[in-house]
């Protein structure tokens, strides 16, 4: 994992992930996304030691303000070629990306502050996302001239639809923690105060539940668009057959029928 940039703590059932540049305000620099990729390899190799859920976090007041902006001024001034500059987003900045969205346990970003451009793509790339009364999310790349990238095209358009992710690109509107909800961005805006208690609560839920059912139901959430409905049920039948075989199943159908909440272990 690149050196401090990126923090992974794992402690009850919960992995987090801290972007750990503040004085940058978590942007996607190259050491930022190499440790956001290391991060996720890491805890998939400690996964059966007990992360159950993912949690994305920034340090010192922000999310994450999106792409590195000394980079983009190194290109302007010739210092970095067209080629690397598209390596820089394509492997790390955009690959970072894509290893959160295709991360197979229930991921949450905890978005207390700025997220933007690459940053709102960050926090979106992410199952739920949660944020602080006070917090921004925008998908401004025309800001600096440039077209989405880092996976907008993609995550955007599933989380508000085409029409609603074309105006807020082509517009760049900063959106505040009540429209993002309203529009879906974000699934819950909590009272800065209460932020941390109030994501914690969600995340410990996911923490707590039949974690290989989750996965599995994750995984088939995620292929639900691009299947028929035929498809659909075919792949939730050969999933269910998987589950049934786990001991969280067991628990629940014994919980259920002597009238008491089930106490899952993940397995």
């Amino acid at each position: 994992m690149a050196e401090d940039a990126v923090l992974l703590n794992v402690e009850d059932g919960v992995a987090t992930i801290t972007l750990n540049r503040p004085e940058i305000r978590n942007a996607l620099t190259r050491e930022v996304s190499a440790g956001i990729i290391d991060a996720i390899d890491a805890i998939k190799e400690i996964e059966e030691s007990g992360a159950r859920c993912v949690v994305l976090r920034g340090a010192g007041g922000a999310f994450c303000a999106g792409g590195d902006v000394n980079a983009m001024t190194d290109r302007l001034e010739g210092e970095v070629s067209l080629a690397e500059a598209e390596r820089l987003i394509v492997r790390t900045t955009s690959r970072a990306i894509e290893r959160v969205a295709n991360c197979s346990l229930p991921t949450v970003a905890k978005v207390d502050g700025p997220a933007f451009g690459a940053g709102a793509n960050l926090a979106i790339a992410c199952d739920l996302t949660v944020a602080s009364a006070s917090s921004r999310i925008g998908f401004g790349f025309r800001q600096v001239g440039l077209a989405v990238d880092s996976g907008t095209s993609y995550l955007l358009p599933r989380r508000v639809g085409l029409n609603t992710a074309k105006e807020l690109v082509f517009t760049g509107e900063l959106l505040d923690a009540e429209r993002a909800t309203d529009l879906g961005v974000f699934n819950h805006a909590y009272p800065d105060g209460a932020f941390d208690e109030r994501a914690d609560v969600l995340v410990e839920r996911i923490a707590a539940g039949p974690t290989v059912a989750l996965r599995a139901s994750k995984r088939l959430l995620d292929q639900g668009p691009e299947s028929s409905l035929d498809e659909a049920i075919s792949n939730e039948a050969a999933a269910q057959i998987a589950v049934f075989e786990t001991h969280d199943h067991r628990e629940g159908v014994s919980a259920f029928g002597e009238k008491r909440d089930p106490e899952f272990e993940g397995r």
